[in-house]
């Protein structure tokens, strides 16, 4: 009786998938399984793993102990207090999410809920909420849907934590991070994040974390924790998709 139970709570993926076969999340060859990469897609991946910065997770060559410190945050401490990503930005991750953030591939995010999952389980064993970095309405409008409260909601699927997908708001429009350089990015975004105002109630003495596509320069997420802390945020912690490592 349990393994017909079994057959028929799987049969419908089992039609779904006869109909249209799983395909790579990044280069659409057929697979196993929905959600999943190829072998040589696969492969292609960096994922990040200790030893890292304490602070904001930079991978290090060598392990330095557990609270060593790039010389970015030794310099100056970010404005979250810590950050994880689950890989390193490169030419693969860099297909994988440009498809999911502007070729409508979002049949992904329950894969990168999980990837996250495991990624910043530090993270969340501290964290009393999720949210995403918001898109600005007009940005929405046109591309359809936020990616960042997409990741925010799958990583929610995985977690006992409560989601508030608009919890932060973009007040401003602002130019694409894209070309812009490390003090332009800082100029671009500053100001540009508040809390909402019915959500307040919420924040105080909350540790949040913040779920975003990539981290590049922290300056997005910097903007973000500000806003965060100014609305009576305890702890502002940053988990995103994929980071940028300059060599």
């Amino acid at each position: 009786m349990l393994q017909a139970a079994d057959f028929l709570r799987k049969l419908p993926a089992l039609a779904l998938n006869a109909v249209l076969p799983p395909r790579c999340l990044s280069c659409g060859a057929l697979v196993e399984r929905s959600g999943a990469l190829c072998g040589p897609c696969w492969s292609d991946v960096v994922f990040l793993a200790p030893p890292h910065c304490a602070c904001c997770g930079l991978p290090f060559e060598y392990d330095l102990g557990p609270d060593a410190l790039c010389g970015a945050c030794t310099r100056a401490r970010p404005a979250f207090d810590r950050a994880r990503s689950v890989m390193r930005y490169n030419d693969a991750s860099k297909r994988l999410i440009l498809g999911f953030k502007h070729g409508d591939r979002t049949e992904g995010a329950p894969a990168f809920g999980a990837w996250l999952a495991r990624a910043g389980a530090n993270l969340i064993a501290e964290a009393d909420l999720i949210a995403p970095v918001p898109l600005h309405r007009w940005r929405l409008l046109g591309r359809r849907y936020n990616q960042a409260a997409l990741l925010a909601h799958a990583l929610g699927q995985e977690t006992d934590l409560p989601v508030v997908s608009d919890l932060l708001l973009r007040r401003r429009f602002t130019p694409s991070q894209g070309r812009l350089s490390v003090s332009a990015r800082q100029r671009n975004v500053t100001g540009a994040f508040a809390v909402k105002p019915a959500r307040a109630a919420r924040l105080t003495d909350r540790r949040v974390l913040l779920v975003d596509d990539v981290l590049t320069t922290g300056a997005t997420v910097s903007a973000c924790a500000r806003a965060l802390r100014r609305g009576g945020a305890a702890a502002v912690e940053v988990l995103v998709l994929a980071r940028v490592v300059r060599a």
